[in-house]
């Protein structure tokens, strides 16, 4: 018998789809694409995400700060 988590594949979603899944507009999925905050993968000119990546980074708490500047971090260096 083969185990059921063999054909359990985890389908790509597109930016309109993740958009609606995390319940922010198009736009601003597009905003953290840019800043390079959400995790994403790129295919030709496409973005694609995988859900379960998203939902692990907002579980992390690391979208929280997605929409802060890159300018407003100090290198205390």
């Amino acid at each position: 018998m083969k185990d059921s988590k063999v054909n359990a594949v985890e389908h790509w979603l597109s930016l309109e789809e993740i958009s609606k899944h995390v319940g922010c507009s198009k736009d601003t999925i597009r905003s953290w694409v840019k800043k390079d905050t959400i995790p994403f993968h790129k295919v030709g000119r496409l973005y694609k995400f995988r859900v379960s990546e998203v939902d692990a980074w907002i579980e992390s708490g690391a979208s929280a700060d997605a929409d802060k500047n890159n300018s407003e971090v100090k290198d205390n260096g």
